[in-house]
């Protein structure tokens, strides 16, 4: 029992940094700065996502850009802050704020798909990881219009950029885990660009 209990306390602190992290993940940036915009709610538009691609279906691409660097800050602090105290703290804290954003306690676990704060995530554990899933996102998107695509895409380069810049399994298999959480919540986007009804980002206007 001693060794059970010395063990707990040890662990402890992890925990409630990975919790921490999860509360700040859960703020929904996107839903609240609509509703203070006096949109109404976000998840009554386009898609129902919290997330900035949504955002920008307002037609407020200042808006969108702000939710996008919110729901970035927020990902990339809770990993900066959770290294402070050592690199597993870090990879808790990534945790965290990822299924945070994902499923937010304050909307009954409804929340985005977590592609700007998994990036965030992934420069904060390893920046040329981070960065090479952030140029692939960013090629697609800007090649195809397809926000859901470039974010599968991104997926798939992030454990191999880790792969093939760090050497490492270890880290391999974090970077893996927390992309293939994003790659699940976007099982409907799938289903829609293997039928062709994805909807493309539009840059003026307001998106169907």
């Amino acid at each position: 029992m001693p060794e059970i209990l010395g063990s707990l306390s040890f662990q402890l602190p992890y925990y409630i940094g990975g919790l921490l992290a999860y509360l700040l993940g859960s703020i929904p940036f996107g839903l609240v700065l609509t509703q203070l915009a006096g949109l109404g709610d976000i998840r009554k538009i386009g898609s129902g996502n919290i997330g900035a691609t949504n955002v920008l279906r307002t037609g407020h691409k200042g808006l969108a850009a702000l939710t996008l660097l919110l729901d970035f800050a927020k990902g990339l602090g809770a990993v900066l802050l959770g290294g402070i105290f050592g690199p597993d703290m870090a990879i808790f804290a990534a945790f965290g704020v990822v299924l945070g954003h994902m499923f937010p306690v304050w909307l009954r676990f409804k929340g985005g798909k977590g592609v700007a704060t998994t990036g965030a995530v992934l420069i904060g554990l390893s920046w040329p990881v981070g960065l090479a899933a952030t140029v692939t996102w960013l090629a697609v998107a800007v090649v195809t219009r397809y926000s859901s695509l470039a974010a599968l895409m991104a997926c798939i380069a992030a454990p191999v950029a880790s792969l093939i810049i760090l050497r490492r399994y270890d880290m391999t298999e974090v970077v893996g885990l927390l992309v293939l959480l994003v790659a699940i919540r976007h099982q409907a986007n799938i289903r829609r660009l293997i039928r062709g009804e994805e909807s493309k980002i539009k840059l003026s206007g307001k998106q169907s």
